[in-house]
């Protein structure tokens, strides 16, 4: 009996092994989820222009400006105009009381006195000489005793003329009186700066650059200028060639069109183009990346349907675009989305395209009939 109960145990164990055994076999695995290939964005690099502005800090100037210099000394006896007037070239701005016109009045006075002298000796010394009273050499004598008379006279008169124009100072040209302070009673000194005439032409920018901004600028080239949320145009017309030794920078100078509300002497922003790229390789700048200072990006490959990471030189870049110096064609398709998934040889589907559905994995479900080849193995 006790035999006999251990071969039932025994075989109850076994059926019941077996019966683990066929289930863990039999059973239909999960199906592994499938994960899709990412799906990007690419297009072909273009022809484009890429400027690059840099902002500086510039000074507001008349176009014209001329100092009003008096050539005479003296008091100042009248003024005829105020800082800020609107004045005409020739206009009388003020008079100088000038001792030396003085001096000149009474020389030419004395001149004149000489030359009347001269001519009425010359007058009597023809007739007496036509009369064969006095001799040729005394008429001859008188005669360059009057021209003798002339010339001085001339030339005081000339000296006059010129201290006379020396007592009234007068606007070199048409403008506004930027500078002028010149009072009743103060002493004016010739040769020194009284004032300062800025022409009605229009406004200049005078700004400083470093060399490698000025080696990108030419003649003509636009400027913009903003004030107080105003923007003025306007365009270079010098570019100094020599550089200040105080500052290292080279002084550049722009014309301004309508930059009325812009006074003289003002301070003001100045966005100049620094450099740039005319008809080069552009492509959108957020599609390149950098990987221990080296460019590159990511291009389709469509014979095996991969991003395949594209080393590329980089040259100018602005805000949405960048330019290409060499790497790509422009056949070339460039993937310009982002994905965590991209990464050189990441299978990829284009947006659009009709491969867009596949995934990197398909099901995974093991058949019936490999189930049962399985079990079967166990059993044995």
């Amino acid at each position: 009996m006790k035999k006999a109960g251990k071969i039932v145990i025994g075989l109850v164990c076994v059926g019941a092994f077996g019966a683990l055994m066929f289930t863990r076999f039999t059973k239909k695995e999960e199906p592994i989820e499938a994960v899709p290939n990412p799906t990007v964005v690419v297009q072909t690099p273009e022809t484009g222009n890429i400027e690059l502005s840099t902002g500086l800090t510039g000074t507001v100037e008349p176009a014209d400006q001329v100092y009003i210099i008096p050539k005479g000394s003296g008091e100042v006896l009248e003024v005829y105009v105020n800082q800020g007037d609107t004045v005409q070239k020739g206009q009388k701005l003020f008079r100088i009381d000038n001792k030396q016109l003085d001096a000149a009045r009474i020389t030419l006075n004395t001149t004149q006195v000489s030359l009347n002298d001269a001519q009425t000796s010359v007058n009597r010394m023809k007739a007496l000489y036509e009369s064969g009273d006095i001799s040729a050499q005394a008429y001859e004598q008188a005669v360059s005793g009057l021209s003798m008379a002339k010339l001085q006279y001339d030339s005081a008169k000339l000296n006059y003329d010129t201290q006379s124009e020396n007592t009234v100072v007068t606007a070199p040209i048409a403008g506004v009186l930027e500078q002028f302070g010149v009072q009743v009673h103060d002493m004016s000194a010739g040769g020194s700066v009284a004032g300062v005439v800025s022409g009605a032409g229009g406004k200049t920018l005078t700004f400083n650059v470093s060399e490698r901004v000025m080696k990108g600028l030419n003649i003509g080239d636009p400027v913009t200028v903003e004030k107080n949320g105003t923007d003025y145009s306007g365009a270079i017309s010098e570019i100094g060639s020599m550089v200040d030794a105080s500052t290292g920078l080279f002084k550049v100078k722009a014309t301004l069109g309508d930059a009325d509300g812009l006074a003289s002497g003002t301070m003001v922003k100045v966005y100049v183009t620094a450099e740039k790229a005319d008809n080069v390789m552009v492509v959108p700048a957020d599609c390149v990346n950098y990987s221990n200072g080296d460019a590159y990006v990511y291009t389709y490959d469509a014979a095996t349907a991969t991003a395949k990471k594209t080393p590329v030189e980089d040259g100018l870049i602005d805000s949405d675009k960048i330019q290409i110096v060499s790497g790509l064609s422009y056949d070339d398709e460039v993937i310009t989305s982002w994905s965590k998934e991209l990464y050189d040889g990441a299978a990829v589907n284009i947006q659009g395209s009709d491969d867009s559905a596949e995934t990197t994995a398909g099901s995974s479900e093991t058949t019936a009939e490999e189930t049962t080849e399985a079990a079967e193995t166990a059993a044995k």
